[in-house]
């Protein structure tokens, strides 16, 4: 029997699930869903289910589903079913081209008895992972009711999510206790798990495991012999009031400033702003020529930060000079060996961005008065920059040995 709380949820969504395929019409319309796959997110599938046992992935959004990749690639052999799924369109659009061959992709269904339902009969899992934060009740207890092994993963839970879960502390104790095993990305996200009944195992943060991210050795070559002899600053996965920030602190060094907006479909608004501030813009998106009299190049394209990190001097990440956003992953420029600077907003990976701090491998900046004088510092210091990028990459080269522990640890519930 489901505790209340999670009884009236699963009745609450089984009401209102008639309204979903409007919704998702609706999403779809602005762009925040592909039209042709709506029915994936309606529990129907897009493919057959192969044949033999079958092991379902789990991450909602970019950096969750792509922090999958290095396990999914540990997991894949001949014989054994890969099913990833993921929430976003970018998410899919990045699956599509790096998942190991073989590996199906779908969108996860909404969390709806009937979605959930089919989803379960046509996938029919021997085992799920999911990773990070996605706590969807029915998903998650309809899949242990049939009897699939169940782990989450590079776990992680803020202080709201578990205070909301702290209000239906029986509705907690069985969606965590659902998992057969939970391994936490982080002390704090282990205290709050524990907090709410739930056991874990060491903790792992796939985000900081990985290869370093791939780029078309040709393209790189036609990138470089643009740039010319030119410094480069690269402004990774921007938000909406930062890039202002970074422009300025990088008009003063004479570098070309390349910036790459979390979200590509930016890229013209992004584009106009560095004109107003001075820069001669050119947009990658577009196919406007990076020429020797361009300043700032716009790359509003996907599935191509390996190229750029390749291609730049220094980087300055992103989702950390504005507020709510909480920076982004500093691992992916840390194993191409890049200097990486960063703003004080950075809880999304503090642990990480803490010890990376520690080692000097990555430098944090306050603002952009700071900003700006270390970007002259890296840029102007010939000995400085190389330094901390030797000191990121011997950190990030150390992280690998937490997916062995995490794959001995899912074994038993993997099928043989």
């Amino acid at each position: 029997m489901r505790p209340l709380p999670l009884a009236l949820y699963a009745a609450a969504t089984g009401l209102a699930e008639p309204l979903a395929p409007g919704l998702l019409r609706r999403r779809a319309a602005r762009g925040k869903e592909d039209p042709a796959r709506i029915g994936e997110r309606l529990g129907r599938a897009g493919v057959a289910r192969p044949p033999g046992p079958l092991i379902w992935l789990h991450g909602v959004s970019v950096g969750e589903s792509l922090s999958l990749l290095p396990l999914a690639q540990a997991l894949a052999r001949p014989g054994l079913a890969l099913l990833v799924t993921s929430g976003t369109r970018t998410s899919a659009e990045l699956l599509g081209k790096r998942l190991p061959p073989g590996a199906i992709h779908q969108y996860a269904p909404v969390d709806a008895p009937g979605a959930v339902r089919r989803f379960l009969d046509h996938w029919r899992p021997d085992a799920a992972i999911q990773v990070e934060s996605e706590l969807w009740p029915n998903l998650i207890l309809g899949a242990k009711a049939r009897g699939v092994k169940l782990a989450l993963i590079s776990a992680r839970m803020t202080q709201a999510s578990a205070d909301g879960w702290r209000r239906a502390p029986a509705a907690a104790r069985a969606v965590l206790g659902a998992f057969d095993l939970i391994l936490p990305q982080d002390a704090d996200t282990e205290a709050r798990l524990h907090a709410l009944g739930a056991t874990t195992g060491p903790h792992l943060n796939l985000k900081n495991i990985g290869a370093p991210l791939p780029a078309d050795p040709a393209e790189l070559e036609r990138l470089r012999a643009a740039i010319g002899d030119r410094r480069v600053i690269l402004a990774a996965s921007t938000h909406p009031g930062e890039d202002e920030i970074i422009a300025r602190a990088a008009a003063g060094t004479g570098a070309l400033l390349i910036v790459a907006p979390r979200h590509p479909d930016r890229g013209q608004a992004v584009a106009a702003l560095l004109s107003q501030l001075g820069y001669s813009t050119a947009r990658r998106a577009a196919g406007e020529p990076l020429s020797a009299t361009t300043t700032a190049y716009v790359a509003d394209t996907l599935g191509e930060m390996g190229l750029l990190f390749r291609a730049c001097d220094v980087v300055v990440m992103g989702g950390s000079f504005v507020p709510g956003v909480g920076g982004h992953n500093p691992l992916e420029p840390a194993r191409l060996g890049v200097p990486i600077l960063t703003g004080p907003d950075v809880f999304n990976a503090a642990a990480t961005y803490e010890e990376m701090f520690d080692r000097v491998a990555a430098i944090r900046c306050a603002g952009e008065a700071a900003l700006a004088r270390d970007l002259r510092g890296l840029l102007n210091e010939p000995l400085i920059a190389p330094r901390i990028g030797r000191a990121a990459l011997a950190y990030a080269e150390r992280q690998g040995a937490a997916l062995d522990q995490a794959l001995a640890l899912l074994s038993p519930l993997l099928p043989a």
